[in-house]
């Protein structure tokens, strides 16, 4: 099974592993982002890893899949290959779909290209086709995955065994559901907080 794979990779090689895990996740390697970053999240909350070290992996990570995509698009979209991919018929529509939000969104298509599977890694080569600079692209692209990677770093934490499940409904769903767990994790920790203050305030009364 591939998440049996992915904790056997991590048990292994720990931090590189979650590193290698997304940044490799642009050649398409079958295991959603979403699961790797829920399982650092999970896998910290376990004491197995080091939160800050896992959350620092990955984030890494996907900034280097980001750098990357950006590079390859901004320098080598002349080459065969890339040619050929932008004509295949499952690629060719997502770079339609980038290039109409970078038409109207500007910069901002990259953090919202983040929450869709597939449209994350077109986008970026998008970036790098219209010529964004590099230091315009970083102020967009590195705190958006910081950011997008620290959702699902603590949802991991949350909701621990329903990983796959979870992950599979994101990759089917997107957008929407992404909406949605981040609506159920703030809820869910505004509760944690509330009973938090409450117990406080009832050990205080005791005393």
């Amino acid at each position: 099974m591939v998440y049996d794979f992915l904790l056997e990779f991590i048990d292994h090689f720990g931090y590189i592993a979650l590193f290698l895990v997304l940044c490799l996740g642009l050649i398409g390697l079958p295991i959603p982002n979403e699961v790797v970053l829920m399982t650092a999240g999970t896998l910290s909350a376990a004491g197995i890893l080091n939160y800050p070290f896992a959350y620092l992996a990955v984030s890494l990570g996907i900034c280097s899949a980001m750098t990357f995509s950006y590079v390859v698009g901004r320098f080598f979209i002349k080459t065969r290959l890339f040619r050929s991919m932008q004509k295949s018929s499952k690629t060719e529509r997502y770079f339609t779909i980038s290039e109409k939000w970078f038409d109207k969104y500007g910069g901002y298509a990259i953090g919202m290209s983040l929450c869709l599977p597939f449209l994350r890694h077109i986008t970026m080569y998008v970036a790098g086709m219209n010529k964004m600079s590099y230091r315009k692209f970083a102020l967009y692209a590195y705190p958006s995955a910081f950011l997008w990677t620290l959702v699902y770093f603590l949802l991991g934490i949350v909701v621990k065994d329903q990983i796959m499940e979870i992950g599979t409904m994101i990759e089917h769903y997107g957008t929407i559901l992404v909406v949605a767990l981040i609506v159920c994790l703030l809820l869910y920790l505004l509760y944690r907080s509330s009973r938090s203050k409450q117990h406080h305030k009832t050990i205080s009364g005791r005393k």
